[in-house]
């Protein structure tokens, strides 16, 4: 399905704009939801919601990535099975599918297989892919569903995700006030914004923070100009490859809707915008900005909150004699 077939076109408040993104600028605007299997989507956004999928039948994908919130749970480190502290700060899920990878250290490769992964976890749902499936196959609305999603056979873990990351695709925020600038509207934003974006440019920013997602795209180093200092034991990138470059290398995150997902950084530990760009101008760019520039960046950076997502809930199907049982203090 197509949504929108040419991404320079754009309504905005009603109005249709027409305009080439500024070539110049190192950031595009966010682009509409393209191609989506609408029948997956639905599907997806029942399993996306259903806390079925954890050992506790409490916990759910929106649970660490609420909608509601940004995309996140707007915690240090999420809570996960039997109130368990979860090793790392959860990103959000909006826009994710632009990300080169997922995870803060991009141990899963795309959207599909970051699905599996805090189903099995012992410190986020807690179940397993076997129990998960068992679940799903004892209910026959699902089960339903599925053949006529996916085709005849069983339910398999592999349609789960796919059905997962084919919703999370469509959980992209176009629109925000950035973007219309960039696309022509003058007034989107202020002064203020506009010069918080410059000093964006000039200090450096852009050359981790850019694209459309205004980061997501690279992997770096934690700690340029100075070591930073935190006592999470999150490494980075080098669980990924085994080399010692990577220690403390993290995936750069996207900068949209940054407002709504605080707080920051791997380890949560910046509490505000405010407190972030003070450390990543002194860590990363070896720069301390006045308590004027530092307000206007964060002015800028709240530009980039974007449409949120919006649909009707799902109603979830419900469980019968002979589904597997929740087991929330196991």
């Amino acid at each position: 399905m197509k949504l929108v077939p040419n991404p320079l076109v754009v309504f905005v408040g009603g109005l249709l704009f027409t305009a080439a993104v500024q070539a110049a600028e190192p950031i595009q605007p966010v682009r509409p939801v393209q191609d989506v299997n609408l029948a997956q989507v639905e599907l997806g956004k029942k399993l996306y919601f259903d806390p079925r999928l954890s050992r506790s039948g409490f916990i759910s994908c929106n649970s660490c990535h609420n909608l509601s919130m940004g995309g996140t749970d707007n915690l240090k480190t999420s809570i996960g099975h039997n109130w368990q502290q979860g090793p790392i700060n959860a990103p959000t899920v909006l826009n994710s599918s632009l990300n080169v990878a997922q995870f803060w250290d991009g141990r899963a490769r795309d959207l599909k297989e970051q699905a599996g992964g805090p189903i099995e976890n012992p410190k986020e749902m807690a179940f397993s892919h076997t129990l998960t499936v068992d679940v799903l196959r004892s209910i026959p609305e699902y089960a339903i569903e599925f053949r006529q999603v996916f085709g005849a056979g069983e339910i398999t873990i592999d349609e789960v995700t796919e059905a997962i990351a084919e919703f999370e695709k469509t959980l992209v925020t176009p629109n925000g006030r950035f973007d219309r600038w960039l696309l022509g509207e003058e007034k989107a934003i202020t002064a203020d914004e506009k010069a918080g974006y410059e000093l964006f440019k000039t200090s450096g920013c852009v050359a981790c923070h850019n694209g459309e997602a205004v980061g997501g795209t690279s992997f770096q180093k934690m700690g340029v100009v100075e070591p930073y200092q935190t006592s999470n034991p999150a490494e980075g990138r080098i669980a990924v490859t085994g080399k010692d470059a990577d220690r403390f290398s993290f995936k750069v995150p996207t900068l949209r809707n940054v407002e709504l997902t605080y707080p920051y950084f791997h380890d949560g530990e910046a509490a505000t915008l405010t407190d972030a760009v003070d450390l990543m101008g002194r860590l990363q760019l070896g720069r301390t900005y006045t308590p004027e520039e530092n307000a206007q960046i964060v002015a800028f950076l709240k530009t980039l909150t974007g449409d949120q997502p919006r649909f009707e809930l799902p109603v979830l199907p419900p469980s019968r004699d002979d589904t597997p049982p929740p087991r929330p203090f196991d």
